[in-house]
């Protein structure tokens, strides 16, 4: 039905490599596949298989699971978007304080993949709105810091020269020239 890759981690993974909870649910147990360094893992490409027959309303919907916590969806592939390169935004662990006994397993980070109505899933995208606004953020708090260090205080109004804009930007882009990482360090 569908294949994964893990950039930089895996050979492509087929649908046997998750565990069948039912007719419309799968899990992948990250305990098997990296261990307790479920978290490194921030992408996966996800991918429907050409005899697939998707019906043209169903999604399938990824979601993960971090120790203790609940399912976080990721994004979805459709028959109109057959493929998908999904950021794992993996949530908090929960409760690590949970009582084991010999008889149950420790708690571990899951993938889950689930075909549902395309109308229920949220978007498409939600890793990538999630990815750019949290950029969005850090390149902001980076100008805010950079005119901080040129500013007064009057009263509770912070004055800044009048092209603080304009320096900020020029060696901002001075910086992401001289080092092509500088920018990665802005993104999840």
């Amino acid at each position: 039905m569908f294949g994964v890759v893990f950039p930089n981690r895996s050979f492509p993974l087929d649908i046997s490599t998750f565990t069948q909870i039912d007719t419309f649910h799968w899990v992948l147990d990250m305990n098997h596949f990296v261990g307790e360094a479920y978290d490194q893992v921030k992408d996966m490409c996800i991918f429907l298989l050409n005899n697939l027959t998707l019906p043209a309303d169903k999604a399938l919907a990824v979601y993960v699971q971090s120790p203790g916590s609940a399912f976080v969806y990721c994004g979805a592939v459709t028959v109109a978007r057959p493929s998908a390169v999904l950021s794992l935004l993996w949530p908090e662990p929960g409760n690590q304080g949970q009582f084991l006994t010999a008889d149950t397993a420790p708690l571990s980070a899951k993938i889950g993949v689930s075909v549902q109505d395309l109308a229920t899933v949220p978007s498409l995208d939600i890793a990538a709105d999630k990815k750019i606004e949290h950029t969005a953020l850090k390149v902001g708090e980076n100008l805010f810091n950079f005119m901080q260090s040129f500013c007064g205080v009057d009263g509770s109004k912070l004055i800044v020269p009048m092209d603080i804009l304009d320096r900020w930007f020029k060696k901002f882009q001075e910086r992401a020239k001289r080092d092509p990482d500088y920018l990665k360090g802005f993104t999840l």
